[in-house]
Order: structure tokens, then sequence, then C-alpha cells
């Protein structure tokens, strides 16, 4: 048997983990005045008027299109499951994933099943960490990488 080494590369869900965890969001204040003389303010009857104001926004983790999108993935990662069996039925060969894993159908169905577990825990560390815009963009292209996958699984020609 030929034996197959896995230079250890780092994925693009590793690259946006360290990228959330290196930059923090930024929280941008604005300082309101209404009466900015010193004068006024230390007067006895003066109430102070400036105020920090915090913009950020936020939203549910578990929002509705949180949840699109996590359906998404896992639908699209079962579907690349259905096209690479198929692909294999006709006789191609898969070139990302080692033989020993494909060809184990417990081994396939956990491998994707991680996969779409591991968009879903990495959203919601970008989520977190303020990061919501990126945690809703990686989903999208996991989505997308996956469907591209799947079609061109079902796309290839059989080598009967």
């Amino acid at each position: 048997m030929f034996s197959r080494t896995i230079a250890l590369q780092p994925s693009f869900a590793s690259l946006v983990m360290m990228f959330a965890l290196l930059c923090p969001p930024r929280f941008e204040a604005q300082v309101i005045a209404d009466n900015p003389s010193p004068a006024a303010a230390t007067s006895s009857n003066a109430v102070p008027t400036s105020h920090t104001v915090f913009i950020t926004s936020t939203h549910r983790f578990w929002d509705r299109p949180n949840i699109l999108l996590f359906s998404g993935s896992v639908v699209f990662r079962a579907l690349d499951y259905t096209s690479t069996r198929n692909m294999q039925s006709r006789g191609r060969e898969e070139i990302l994933i080692p033989d020993d894993v494909v060809n184990n159908s417990a081994g396939f169905v956990s491998l994707e099943a991680a996969g779409a577990a591991a968009s879903v825990g990495i959203s919601y560390l970008l989520h977190r960490s303020g990061h919501h815009r990126l945690e809703r963009w990686l989903s999208i292209g996991h989505v997308g990488v996956t469907g591209f996958g799947a079609a061109r699984n079902y796309a290839l020609k059989s080598r009967h």
C-alpha cells in the first residue's frame, strides 16, 4: 500500500479564528455635551450633561438569518456526502480526503458533522467577540464552498 503524508496547513477557519481573537472589535465613544462651559458645570444647581454613548450592533445568536445559514451549512454538508458517494460509485476518486476516511461510512459522516459543528462553533466565537459581520460571512462562505464542491462532484464524468 501507498502511504500518504498530509502536510498541516492553516485552514480558512483557523485563520478566521486567529483574526477574531487577535483583533477585538472597536467601540467608538461619542461624548455629547449640552453645556461645554466649565463655569456653568461648577455652579451648585448645574447638572452634568455629558455622557458617553457606545455604538454597538448586536443580535441574538440564534436569530432567523443564523438559523437559515446553519441549516444551509448542514444541508450542503449532507449534499457533499451524497455527491461524494455518487462520484465514487461512478468510478472517480476523492482527492481531498484520505481513502480511509471516505470509504468508512461512519468516519465520513462524522467528518461532515464535525465540519458543520465547527462552522457553528466558530460563528459563535465570532458572535461572542463582537464580529457579527464576520460571523455571517463565515457561514455564507461555508455554504458556498460546500455547494461548489457538491456541484463539482455531480458534474464530473463517469470513468466506467
